[in-house]
């Protein structure tokens, strides 16, 4: 049994606007998945269904035997704004993930638990900030805020690891960073891991499987060998589009109008998208 299950999903917004149409997929336990695809596409609706955040129009979504309504804690989120406390050290930030697992604010805020103290230093472990546990989440670079937001989500314990544009706002080295410390907290927890991206080489080095969104429909699903540059051409800019996409990184043109000029920039910067 796959461990997420979307079958015919689609969502629409109004009577015009179709955010996904028709997508199947399913990913079983452990896998490592990158969504791609130009802004718009889709990549956010369908990380906040698998969420529970936003529900489908059309469709069944389910993680493990359950719907994807019932799955609560199962499912840990970091988003593309850390959305931290600045005001209070990395080490509380993480804790609030037990927020997922509890209603008990005050005896969160006011350790009580051990447990979910030790979860909080452990996850810190994790993505490489015990020893700025005590420090002010306000005071770090972007890099660092993001590794927090990750592992305040893995303190929730979940099966299910999403991230949506996690590496936006980053420089190439901050983003590579954060990306290394979630496969490697994904790997030694034995997550499920779904993160969208607009930077196809950081996808390549990270992502063991790849699916591509366009228009709401699902246009690519594979692994690293069968990513190759003419399915990115399609993926970001189709086939009525003059160029492809190594022509416009060679060229220095960016195709602003598109979204694929986020990847152009990926391919001269590194990663940076701004």
């Amino acid at each position: 049994m796959p461990h997420v299950s979307l079958q015919n999903v689609t969502k629409t917004y109004g009577e015009d606007t179709v955010a996904l149409d028709d997508v199947s997929v399913e990913i079983d336990s452990g896998e490592f998945v990158v969504v791609l695809g130009p802004s718009g596409a889709g990549k956010s609706t369908l990380l906040r269904i698998l969420n529970g955040l936003t529900e489908p129009t059309e469709g069944t979504v389910e993680i493990g035997d359950s719907p994807v309504s019932d799955s609560g804690s199962e499912v840990g989120m970091v988003f593309q704004m850390h959305y931290l406390i600045e005001s209070m050290s990395a080490y509380r930030n993480a804790l609030t993930g037990a927020l997922g697992r509890t209603d008990d604010l005050r005896s969160i805020l006011t350790l009580n638990d051990r447990d979910d103290k030790r979860e909080a230093l452990d996850a810190l472990e994790t993505v490489g900030l015990l020893q700025e546990a005590e420090q002010r989440a306000g005071s770090m670079s972007g890099g660092q805020k993001q590794r927090v937001g990750i592992a305040r989500a893995l303190v929730q314990n979940p099966s299910l690891l999403l991230a949506d544009e996690p590496v936006s706002s980053l420089d190439p080295k901050a983003a590579r960073d954060v990306m290394g410390y979630m496969k490697q907290a994904a790997s030694e927890r034995e997550l499920t891991t779904l993160a969208s991206l607009h930077q196809v080489n950081i996808a390549r080095e990270f992502g063991d499987r790849f699916i591509g969104i366009r228009d709401g429909s699902v246009v690519f699903d594979g692994d690293r060998e069968e990513l190759s540059m003419e399915v990115v051409d399609d993926l970001y800019y189709g086939a009525e589009t003059e160029g492809t996409f190594a022509d416009r990184a060679e060229s220095g043109t960016s195709g602003t109008e598109s979204a694929g000029a986020d990847a152009d920039a990926d391919v001269e910067a590194g990663g940076v998208e701004t």
